[in-house]
């Protein structure tokens, strides 16, 4: 029977299952998911996983924000948020203008420090503090770039395209998300530098990945390979290889091939073996902490919660992690505590991510997926959970 709630997604996998003149049987025989659960999640009864959205979007041949709608379009806040993407918007359009006269001359150590801080605030969840200052840094950097064309500066550009892709992710407008990945290649050729193209191959796959196309990701993951190759074996092309490696376990554990993701985490803890924690590297996180958590990650999307939960106690996280990350690895947390029955110890990991870092939490889907499942097994809702859906979007 169904639940009295509407799940908005349920409703829109529904909508495009009888646009594409399918039952619900044969929708469920074309996704690694069962019948049941097709049934539970289009009338409301369960929330629709990560990866379950992804795979009907495949299956459907639909973009995912099809079945999700963009976060925005449903929050009050929606105005505010608009309001900043768009100048990032208008600032990606600038890349072949050449530079703008009515901009005043700034040294390049200037315009890398100002590359380089917007990482860090990204790192920090600092997400609209960052948001307002990319559009002028991208400005300055472009003009920079056409007037005294340099390595560093190149780079400096590559990097804050990059910015723009994690903040367009993180709010989800993955339609920017992809034109900010474009202007990344663009620039990195210019930069000459293989590295930077490889990290922008690994970005490309995780798109790929939140979009259930495994196979594609699995192509760029080796794309990026070929290009740290072409490199010495240096600390940067290193830690840029084994980052690759930890995408590729991530999707080959949504993939369901287990053999796949043990090998990619055993080539990433050699290369964070040889290298240790390099944070300072393409601001990637790359390290022995950063392998254990993918470990965790991908047990999770393995749908191995006990094992996940076993990962997480084994974890320390050590305290020059990026606050995104340890939000990340939060979230994830609350999944497996949720999933096993840990509903107390779920909420208390959803409410310290959301103190870790409220931007992050608010629109990240595993964050809104626990706290649905959450809201939906609870007979009465304790009121710190009814303050956390509210607050969430719920």
């Amino acid at each position: 029977m169904c639940s009295p709630y509407d799940d908005a997604v349920g409703t829109r996998i529904k909508e495009q299952r009888r646009l594409a003149h399918l039952t619900q049987r044969q929708l469920s025989d074309r996704i690694p998911y069962s019948y049941s659960l097709l049934n539970q999640v289009e009338c409301g009864a369960k929330p629709a996983g990560a990866g379950f959205v992804a795979a009907v979007a495949h299956a459907l041949r639909v973009d995912i924000t099809t079945l999700t709608g963009r976060p925005a379009a449903a929050e009050p806040r929606r105005g505010r948020r608009a309001a900043l993407v768009h100048p990032i918007r208008e600032a990606l359009d600038l890349y072949d203008l050449g530079a703008d006269d009515t901009l005043p001359h700034i040294p390049a150590d200037e315009l890398v420090s100002a590359a380089d801080q917007l990482c860090v605030d990204v790192r920090a969840t600092r997400l609209r503090t960052a948001a307002r200052r990319l559009p002028g840094t991208i400005a300055h950097l472009t003009t920079g770039v056409w007037r005294t064309p340099s390595t560093r500066l190149w780079q400096a550009l590559a990097s804050t395209y990059r910015t723009a892709h994690d903040i367009a992710v993180k709010l989800g407008y993955y339609d920017l998300s992809s034109v900010a990945l474009d202007r990344m290649d663009w620039a990195a050729q210019r930069a000459s530098d293989p590295c930077l193209a490889a990290i922008r191959q690994y970005m490309r796959a995780l798109a790929h990945f939140r979009e259930g196309e495994y196979v594609i990701g699995r192509r760029l993951i080796d794309a990026g390979h070929s290009l740290a190759r072409d490199t010495r074996p240096t600390t940067e092309a290193i830690a840029v290889t084994g980052q690759l490696h930890l995408g590729a376990s991530v999707i080959a554990a949504r993939a369901g091939h287990a053999s796949s993701v043990e090998t990619h985490l055993e080539e990433a803890e050699r290369c964070a073996a040889a290298v240790g924690d390099v944070p300072a590297i393409h601001w990637l996180s790359f390290g022995p902490a950063n392998v254990a958590l993918h470990r965790m990650s991908t047990a999770v999307e393995m749908h191995r919660y006990d094992e996940a939960l076993t990962q997480a106690r084994r974890i320390t996280l050590p305290p020059a992690l990026a606050t995104s990350r340890r939000a990340h690895f939060l979230i994830d947390r609350a999944r497996s505590e949720m999933e096993t029955g840990r509903h107390e110890a779920a909420l208390a990991s959803i409410d310290t991510a959301r103190r870790t870092a409220p931007e992050q939490t608010r629109y990240h889907p595993g964050a809104r997926e626990t706290v649905k499942s959450l809201v939906r097994t609870s007979r009465r809702p304790p009121e710190n959970l009814g303050h956390l859906a509210a607050w969430i979007g719920i």
